[in-house]
């Protein structure tokens, strides 16, 4: 697998090439964040004596966090190429909890050239997994990106 290191244009893909990002920690600061932006302060996020309670015996970072998350850590590799992201299709398997270290792995699955010549659409597989190696999440996403060479 390849380390994302630098920024890539439609022509640099292949399907089949895999990616894997850098890691992140999710913190207390980032729920309580992501929270307060979202107005999601479902109990699970945000009452450690009531996440206690429940089946994850503590509390978890809301799922979106973790899309959230994905994006941030997967965003470089087409941060000078990436004109919209386009679709997305995403899977909850495991909880997050706080102080789990994410990071995605990420294969192309298609390519296709859009009607303007000057850019074409890449569908991603992902997988974010915990610091276990337990995928967490999983999903795909289309996004439509500029072309290095036209």
């Amino acid at each position: 697998m390849n380390e994302i290191v630098r920024s890539l244009y439609f022509d640099d893909f292949h399907v089949g090439q895999k990616f894997v990002s850098k890691s992140r920690t999710l913190t207390e600061a980032d729920i309580v964040n992501f929270a307060g932006l979202s107005w999601d302060h479902n109990q699970l996020h945000t009452d450690a004596k009531y996440a206690g309670q429940t089946q994850y015996g503590k509390r978890i970072a809301h799922g979106l966090l973790g899309v959230v998350t994905h994006a941030g850590l997967t965003y470089q590799l087409t941060e000078d190429s990436i004109l919209a992201l386009l679709e997305l299709s995403w899977k909850f398997h495991l909880p997050i909890y706080i102080g789990d270290t994410v990071h995605v792995e990420q294969t192309v699955k298609e390519l296709r050239e859009s009607s303007a010549g000057n850019r074409g659409i890449l569908t991603f597989e992902k997988k974010v997994k915990n610091q276990a190696k337990e995928v967490v999440q999983t999903g795909t996403t289309t996004i439509l990106l500029t072309r290095r060479n036209k």
